[in-house]
């Protein structure tokens, strides 16, 4: 085996091996390669030619050669000018205080509110005038019937009332005090809202056992709540400023439920005219002998009411004309228990749309008195003293426009000329 190597490697010394590249180039050649893939490789990924690489190099290697020296002398001292950033400059604002609300009003229960809201719920939107003395709604029906709620400070527990700055008037008189917030909304959505958080209230006060151990257990509720102490809950109203939405807030036992409802501009609607230095007759008595008046009316179906008022027997007589059923009268008796004030000045005769008067029987139905008068121009009032457990009295007061051209007949032709109004 030995020979025929030998015999091998002497053959090959005969053709010897050539490489196409000499050793001496092959390390120039390999870096042209490698410089030529590079540039290659840059110039269709950044979709540039070859004229415009030294166009766009050449400056921005002079650039980062000028800059360069300063960025390096910057690192040490912070001086990071090269970068042309404007100097920024801080100013101190004082900070905006919060504004104290117009209103903020606390009360234990909605119940009282609600029951009073709702004696003048025949209108779709009340005005409402917020004074230092309480809040005060007021309703209007074509101004021909008005109604209006006076909810004294007295009803709520802690009333806060903040008086708007009359700065903000220019021209304003100095001596004139500034006009009262005032603003609509929406009465049905007040009382829904009302009712709604009042249901919580009345829940709370019908849980049986209140105040002992096992009523805890069974509740679930820590020893030291509000609801194990028998603290009642409390319902805020808040009105922060002009043109807010006037905010109710009911909280118990740490839980909080808060409508706000959107207020209008107000329009403030042109009172009807009631002289009360010149009155024909006033009459004090209680307002559930006149909702059973109306009551026992009522089974005739009737269109309209006269209010018949005199000093002699019968001293007031209701009764009605125009009805599906026929006629009927509701005479009352002078009497401690029946008319406690009766004072006439003349014989009084007037003709009401018996809706109209309808309208009030909800008054009539929570309120205490009644102040029952009518001036010479025929207007009639209406005003009930509501008086409410532990916090005072709260008025209602109702304005009625009649009939006109009554003369005692015209309800046998169809009193087709008496539908109008003053």
């Amino acid at each position: 085996m030995d020979s025929t190597l030998v015999e091998v490697w002497q053959a090959a010394q005969g053709s010897p091996f050539f490489p196409a590249v000499g050793k001496d180039s092959q390390f120039l050649i390999a870096i042209v390669l490698l410089l030529t893939g590079l540039v290659g490789f840059g110039t269709f990924t950044l979709k540039r030619s070859f004229a415009n690489i030294p166009i766009l190099g050449v400056p921005s290697s002079l650039a980062i050669a000028t800059k360069a020296p300063r960025y390096i002398r910057g690192i040490g001292t912070r001086d990071l000018t090269f970068l042309s950033t404007p100097p920024t400059t801080f100013t101190m604002s004082t900070p905006r205080l919060p504004t104290r609300p117009i209103l903020r009003a606390i009360t234990s229960s909605t119940r009282p509110l609600y029951q009073i809201l709702r004696c003048i719920n025949f209108s779709n939107k009340v005005h409402v005038e917020i004074s230092e003395g309480g809040i005060r709604f007021a309703a209007d029906n074509a101004r021909v019937m008005q109604g209006s709620a006076v909810i004294d400070k007295s009803l709520f527990s802690s009333y806060v009332f903040q008086q708007a700055s009359s700065d903000e008037n220019d021209d304003e008189d100095e001596g004139q005090p500034p006009p009262l917030p005032s603003f609509q909304i929406n009465l049905g959505f007040l009382l829904e809202t009302l009712q709604i958080l009042g249901s919580m209230d009345v829940a709370r006060k019908s849980e049986p056992e209140r105040g002992t151990v096992s009523s805890y257990n069974r509740s679930g509720a820590a020893p030291f709540s509000d609801r194990a102490l028998g603290l009642p809950g409390t319902c805020t109203l808040t009105y922060m400023e002009e043109g807010a939405p006037l905010s109710i807030t009911i909280e118990e036992s740490g839980v909080k439920t808060t409508a706000n409802l959107v207020t209008y501009l107000p329009e403030i609607p042109e009172e009807i005219p009631f002289d009360r230095s010149d009155l024909a007759f006033k009459i004090i008595m209680q307002p559930r002998s006149l909702l059973d008046a109306l009551a026992d009316l009522a089974t005739m179906a009737p269109e309209k009411l006269l209010i018949d008022v005199s000093d002699s027997s019968p001293f007031l007589t209701l009764s009605t004309k125009g009805g599906d059923y026929g006629s009927s009268s509701y005479d009352f008796s002078k009497g401690r228990h029946l008319l406690e004030t009766h004072v006439v000045h003349e014989h009084w005769i007037q003709s009401f749309k018996y809706d109209f008067i309808k309208a009030a029987s909800e008054a009539m139905r929570i309120g205490n008195k009644v102040s029952f008068r009518g001036d010479r121009q025929g207007v009639l009032s209406l005003q009930f003293m509501v008086e409410v457990e532990g916090a005072g009295s709260s008025f209602l007061d109702f304005k009625f426009v009649p009939f006109t051209g009554y003369d005692g007949e015209d309800e046998e032709d169809g009193g087709e000329d008496s539908g109008l109004y003053d």
